[in-house]
Formats: C-alpha cells, structure tokens, sequence
C-alpha cells in the first residue's frame, strides 16, 4: 500500500480536507494561502478569499457552511458567493479559525487559534441548528475534531500539550462530563477523522505519516505520505476507502524543500479502510 499525489497544489498550511457525498468530491483549504480548493474532472478549481479560511461541513449539494477568520458563512459551490451566517470571535484580531468538523448530529464544531500560536489563546465552539456556543477554551493550537459512528464521543488537541483528548456527548451531540485523555503521547497530533469502525487516524506534523488509533486507544499502524509536515486525513472516494491527506510547506527548512517537491501537497492511499460518510451540517 502505497501514497501518491492526489494534488500537487502546494498549500502554504494544507487543512480541512473534506468529501462531499453528493459531489463526490474532495474540498480543502490552504489556511495561510487564504485559498479554498477542489478537484473536478482532474482540474484544480481555487477561490480565493481575503481572510484566513480553514474547515467546512457540507449543507446540501451546492452548500458549505465554511470557517473563516472572523465567522461562519454559507458558501455557494457554483457561484462562489458566500452569505454570513454568524460571528466568530471577530472581535478577536489575535486569533483566527482552524480544525473542523460536521458531528452525526448535524452540528459543526470549529477551533479557533492565535495567529502566531499565542498560549491558550483559542477555544472550541460548536455551531447547532442557528446557534454558536462556546464549548473548551485555553487552547494553543486546536486540532483533531472528530466523532464516533454512534455520535456518542467526541475528540479533540491541543497539539501544544501533545495529547488527544475524547468527551462524551449526548443524544443532541453536546458534551456532559469532563474531557479525559485518550492518546497522551500524541507525536504533534494535528487533525484526524474516525472511520467506520471506530479508529481515530491521526495526523501526526513532521513525520510524514497518519497513525491510526483503536478505539481502546492502541496504536494499529502507520500509514506513509510524502509531505513532512502531514496536517489532516479525510476519507472519500467512490467507496469512501480513500484516504486523503494534507500537507503544509509552512517554516520547512530551505534544505527540506529542496530535497522534495511533495511538500504542501494532497496526498492518497486507497484501500486503507472504510470511512464515514461526512455528516451533513444543518443549519
């Protein structure tokens, strides 16, 4: 089993890649780059925004509802229009948003962070059915939103205390008791997705891999790309047993560049497991 370039596309911070079921189609970000990107019919599609973007949940067939640096906003896929659809800390100039991700439930949870990785500047909020509510602060650099198939655990980083964490959550998908610590030597743990099965694949910055974690916690392989700095998995495809990976080029060495062209690339390794399918957000 082995990596190849799915985009060679070089993202400054490649983040957020995620599968639109109904499109059959990958979307992710370059946060620094202020880009969003796609791929249709073996083009890269790129809009560019002025402000930081990084993460989206898919709404319906033509609709993200898309994190950027001061907000939620609705984006139309055909026309690039967006519409705000609420605040986020834009009264903040420190921090901007980073991980994110749709729940089973319908809501989007979305981590902010400072801009230069100020200590316990960010937090975690969760956008549900029109309403945004402050859920974890005291975050440096948040990362590795994801769920369990059965919408009754969540997980999160700080990828500055190296450890993921797992909360409990709800039949509505909000968390009742206290988060605990589920991997607490993560290896720079940056974002992650869980599959179908219930393991958590994490991505691990400046290794050059993806680690996949059981749901026990116990570390059950390793897959290779060929970016350094590894930033967030996605699965997709047509049977959703691809996984896709992002990359950043960002504060690599000029000697790391120049040893690779990968770096900051979108990379893939089909037939490494059975994904979930991207919950739909409702708004």
């Amino acid at each position: 089993m082995s990596y190849y370039v799915y985009d060679d596309t070089k993202c400054e911070l490649g983040e957020g890649p995620m599968w639109h079921p109904l499109r059959n189609q990958l979307f992710w970000f370059d946060i620094m780059g202020m880009r969003l990107h796609t791929r249709v019919d073996d083009e890269t599609l790129t809009w560019q925004f002025d402000e930081y973007v990084s993460a989206a949940g898919w709404v319906d067939e033509n609709t993200l509802l898309m994190a950027s640096e001061t907000s939620l906003s609705t984006f139309d896929i055909e026309t690039g229009e967006t519409s705000f659809v609420c605040a986020l800390e834009a009264d903040n100039p420190v921090t901007r948003s980073n991980d994110g991700r749709a729940d089973p439930q319908g809501g989007f949870w979305i981590g902010t962070m400072g801009k230069q990785a100020e200590d316990k500047a960010g937090s975690i909020y969760r956008y549900y059915r029109g309403s945004l509510r402050k859920l974890f602060g005291d975050i440096t650099i948040t990362n590795s939103i994801c769920f369990s198939p059965d919408g009754k655990t969540a997980y999160f980083c700080d990828t500055a205390t190296d450890q993921i964490m797992r909360v409990a959550l709800n039949d509505d998908g909000w968390p009742h008791g206290k988060p605990e610590v589920f991997i607490a030597n993560a290896n720079n743990p940056d974002g992650s997705v869980v599959d179908a099965a219930g393991n958590l694949w994490n991505a691990q910055w400046g290794s050059y891999r993806v680690c996949c974690y059981s749901p026990e916690g116990e570390v059950l392989r390793y897959v290779d790309v060929g970016g350094m700095q590894s930033s967030c998995p996605a699965f997709g495809g047509a049977d959703g047993t691809t996984l896709f990976v992002t990359t950043a080029q960002q504060n690599l060495p000029e000697a790391d560049l120049e040893k690779s062209d990968d770096h900051g690339c979108v990379f893939a390794v089909d037939d490494v497991a059975k994904g979930q399918k991207e919950h739909r957000v409702i708004l």
